[in-house]
């Protein structure tokens, strides 16, 4: 199983491949950073109506869940994360990569929006969330089975936030 997952990885990745595809995944694999999207959640919590306002402070109290629960995952499994270049930041700062926080956060995002609404936001980030994920493998920071577990951990943490509020 593991070398069928290195294999599928290494199918994916793009990092090296200077183009479009190279710059819609850099772009993806970014998009899920949880301080771009703790900036826009505070910014549109600061100056959205009462609608967006409890919809962002849900969303940002997640996003902290999230990252606390991805963190002790991989502090207990400690997998490294493929060897590449690019994303010398996260290599620095996280150097394990099971679970993919971004394909958690990604995800997550996406099942309480769908829950909580607007369903257009919601569909949108239905689709940008296996984006992010693919992205990060594509750009050689995560395996396939980072991205997968990381989907379905979002899952899970989506639908409980959902449960909750």
């Amino acid at each position: 199983m593991i070398e069928l997952d290195a294999h599928l990885t290494e199918r994916l990745h793009i990092a090296e491949q200077p183009g479009f595809l190279r710059t819609l995944a850099t772009f993806l694999a970014h998009s899920g950073d949880s301080w771009f999207w703790l900036a826009g959640l505070l910014l549109l919590w600061w100056r959205g109506s009462d609608y967006w306002k409890t919809r962002a402070l849900t969303l940002v109290v997640a996003i902290l869940l999230t990252a606390g629960a991805v963190f002790l995952i991989k502090q207990v499994v400690r997998r490294r994360r493929p060897e590449g270049e690019w994303g010398k930041f996260y290599r620095s700062t996280d150097p394990h990569s099971f679970p993919s926080g971004h394909s958690v956060r990604a995800v997550m995002l996406a099942v309480i929006i769908l829950g909580l609404g607007p369903l257009w936001l919601g569909l949108i980030l239905l689709v940008w969330a296996p984006l992010v994920g693919l992205a990060r493998v594509a750009m050689g920071v995560h395996y396939l089975s980072d991205v997968l577990a990381g989907m379905m951990l979002g899952l899970l943490i989506g639908c409980l936030v959902l449960l909750v509020v």
